[in-house]
């Protein structure tokens, strides 16, 4: 949330829907508007009870996995930034195991006052975790249940929070405007914590950290493909920077042309079929590049001086956002995917690392608005709507931001800091509450969500 010390008076209110078509008018220079983004298309947030799923049997594995599945649900649910998560010490005594148990009227009524509950029992037999769950509108008692599913798998930790995502995904998209949820999202990453930077993935939430390359010099700037099926990235070769591919099926990286120069910053278009990226290759200085999907027919479309981090616009692959320092500073510059029609769309400041969010329509970049000697001011996470050049400011008082990227949802992002002292990634919702570290080990940076 906006901190109320950095509201200031203003007669405009900016207003983000879901979708992030404003509605205020603009935002002057001078002054930050109290900002209101909503993550529910306008919606009021739904009040949900997530009592623990009961256990069916004595069998030894039931209660641990139910102790994963609960843990993860209700993290997931509250995770998702749609809903307002009711305390559990409101709970009545008696918790549902399946729907003949449930007391509507006890659960609608204070003090939990619930208007939906979700609830449901789990058990293990033959090696199989075998979870039954539902979803009640406790408002209406006459009305019909919302979601029942039943998944069956290997009995197994993972497969515990896998199905604990999956049943969390179907209740966000059936309360939440129909937006798929993101419980079962991917994020890559950088870390040191092997003692190179090397890339790393995880889930959303921080859970099952792994080492994917194994270059043992440095790798940068992890961009996942469309169909989660290949890795793009900077790697340090014996005399150059190059962009490498890192399958995921296969476990290793993968063929890929080697272009002249340095080469950084690679970025899917969102139907999978290009790859733009930075390269020295041509003039000996940074400039934007787009290939194919393959590398093949590399062609050059910028003529700058220091032109890295291009990005796709998701929606429509036919803009490009990057960075360029042809004035000085670093400025963010927006042009057609062919190169043509440049524009300029910061003005101050250092503005780096641009990322747009999936519906095409706003840019979150890392700034220092006030930037020079003696100066003082933080690297912080800002929102830009392209169409009306709208600015509001995501994070505050927090060291160095930087290297936003958007979930596939919209409703919120990943980036790097080092406010707790190292660089670590955290995530935070697209109105700026529900901040959250999600690594601890080592040095993480340059977080890439993936599309799916």
């Amino acid at each position: 949330m906006i901190r109320e010390k950095q509201r200031r008076a203003s007669n405009t209110v900016a207003f983000f829907t879901f979708i992030f078509m404003l509605l205020g008018a603009s935002l002057s220079s001078a002054a930050q508007d109290r900002i209101k983004i909503e993550l529910n298309m306008g919606q009021q947030r739904p009040r949900l009870a997530a009592p623990d799923f009961k256990t069916t049997n004595a069998d030894p594995q039931s209660a641990p996995l139910a102790y994963v599945f609960n843990q993860t649900l209700w993290s997931d649910l509250d995770n998702a930034g749609i809903f307002e998560m009711v305390a559990k010490s409101f709970y009545p005594s008696q918790a549902p195991g399946q729907p003949a148990e449930l007391n509507a009227k006890a659960w609608g009524s204070p003090p939990p006052d619930a208007g939906v509950v979700t609830f449901g029992n789990l058990g293990v037999s033959n090696g199989k975790v075998d979870v039954q769950g539902w979803l009640y509108d406790v408002k209406n008692p006459g009305a019909p249940q919302i979601l029942g599913k039943q998944y069956k798998e290997d009995a197994t930790p993972d497969m515990a929070r896998l199905i604990a995502h999956r049943f969390a995904d179907e209740i966000i998209a059936r309360l939440g405007s129909g937006i798929p949820g993101i419980a079962e999202s991917k994020i890559f990453f950088v870390s040191n914590r092997s003692g190179h930077k090397e890339i790393w993935s995880m889930d959303y939430d921080g859970a099952n950290q792994k080492q994917l390359t194994r270059l043992g010099s440095i790798a940068l700037s992890p961009r996942i493909s469309p169909d989660g099926s290949r890795l793009a990235f900077s790697g340090l070769t014996r005399d150059s920077w190059q962009i490498m591919l890192y399958s995921l099926d296969l476990g290793r990286t993968i063929a890929f042309p080697r272009n002249g120069g340095d080469n950084f910053s690679p970025a899917w278009s969102s139907d999978g079929t290009k790859i733009a990226f930075s390269s020295s290759m041509h003039s000996g200085l940074a400039e934007i590049f787009v290939a194919d999907a393959s590398g093949a027919n590399a062609r050059r479309l910028s003529a700058g001086k220091g032109d890295v981090s291009p990005v796709f616009n998701p929606k429509t692959n036919g803009q490009i956002a990057w960075v360029s320092g042809r004035t000085g500073l670093p400025q963010l510059y927006v042009m057609d995917a062919d190169g043509s029609n440049v524009q300029r769309i910061t003005e101050q400041g250092y503005a780096v690392s641009p990322a747009w969010s999936p519906n095409g329509l706003v840019l979150a970049f890392a700034w220092v608005r006030n930037y020079g000697p003696g100066i003082l001011g933080g690297e912080d996470i800002y929102l830009m709507d392209i169409a009306s050049r709208q600015i509001v400011q995501l994070t505050h008082d927090g060291g160095r931001n930087d290297f936003p990227s958007w979930s596939p949802d919209g409703r919120h992002l990943v980036f790097q800091s080092n406010r707790s002292g190292t660089e670590q990634i955290w995530s935070v919702l697209a109105d700026g509450t529900h901040l959250q570290q999600i690594t601890h080990e080592g040095r993480n940076s340059q977080p890439n969500w993936s599309f799916q």
